[in-house]
């Protein structure tokens, strides 16, 4: 029996094949992070930023059971309004050929794509990390460890506010993922600029990021280079009420009894209400910056190489 494992579009394949930089986005933000209809405006308009800039977007999910790398206008509809679609990271990609479901994939899921496709840069929102109380539940996102080992950048701002930074920023270190900052010397904090966390590392150019991604090749490096590219100021929300709001996420959670898999979308649900959207606003917004910086990266690694 022969599995057709991987579809890789047309545009993305001959992209590749003639050395124009290509991005690669994820599909979760758009079937599990973002309400419709905006699900899909931000679906597309991160595609268009990559086009008007010169670059190939490669939107990446799981279509029927099969994993596709360039999704259609159409399959982004389809993913995106899916009351039935899953979500699916590394581990679960064998599984949704069984199924045959619809999946956004995670960040774990699109790097090791993306990677599979010949891409080298990806743009995402927030990482996964090591959650609160993790020495305890040992709850921890895969995404860290899925980019221990395999070789991509990945352009983001920050871990998702909800996690335990310091924790999180600890695992990388612990697993040689080297995190520098994009004209920044902190780490920053998902929905605002500043996590409050210092880093040992900064770029102000897309070509050092370009320089580093070809040493950690020669000496044989596998793991991902993270970018940590913070929201624009003027978009970021306000850190005090972001402060005051986690703590109440956090309080609800534990009143209502919200654990595991349960406490992401539970917490960032919190905050979206109790900001009136705000928190939403500045996800957007971020992404869109993201993107932006992934395809610079992707452009000077391209002319890099010629």
């Amino acid at each position: 029996m022969k599995i057709d494992a991987l579809r890789v579009s047309d545009e993305v394949r001959d992209a590749i094949a003639s050395r124009q930089p290509v991005v690669a986005l994820e599909s979760t933000i758009f079937t599990h992070g973002l309400p419709r209809p905006r699900n899909v405006e931000v679906a597309m308009r991160g595609e268009e930023i990559v086009r008007q800039g010169g670059g190939v977007p490669a939107t990446i999910g799981v279509v029927h059971g099969q994993p596709v790398v360039g999704l259609s206008p159409e399959e982004i509809n389809e993913l995106a309004y899916d009351d039935d679609v899953t979500k699916a990271s590394v581990r679960d990609l064998a599984y949704t050929a069984v199924s045959k479901k619809n999946a956004g994939t995670t960040i774990a899921s699109t790097s090791h794509l993306a990677r599979a496709a010949g891409i080298d840069v990806f743009a995402t929102g927030g990482l996964g990390g090591v959650h609160h109380g993790a020495a305890q539940t040992f709850d921890e996102s895969a995404d860290i460890y899925s980019l221990a080992q395999t070789p991509i950048v990945m352009v983001s701002s920050g871990a998702k506010a909800i996690l335990d930074i310091a924790a999180t920023l600890e695992r990388f270190e612990s697993l040689s993922i080297p995190v520098v900052g994009y004209r920044t010397n902190r780490y920053p904090g998902f929905y605002v600029v500043d996590s409050g966390y210092d880093l040992t590392a900064r770029v102000d150019e897309p070509s050092q990021v370009a320089t580093m991604v070809e040493v950690q090749r020669s000496l044989g490096i596998d793991s991902a280079v993270l970018v940590a590219n913070p929201v624009p100021a003027d978009e970021q929300l306000d850190p005090a009420e972001l402060e005051a709001v986690l703590k109440r996420a956090w309080a609800a959670a534990e009143e209502q009894g919200v654990h595991g898999q349960a406490s992401t979308p539970f917490l960032l649900d919190f905050i979206r209400q109790a900001t009136e959207g705000r928190s939403l606003d500045a996800n957007v917004a971020l992404y869109y910056n993201n993107v932006r910086v992934a395809l610079a990266i992707a452009t000077a690694m391209v002319v890099g190489d010629r």
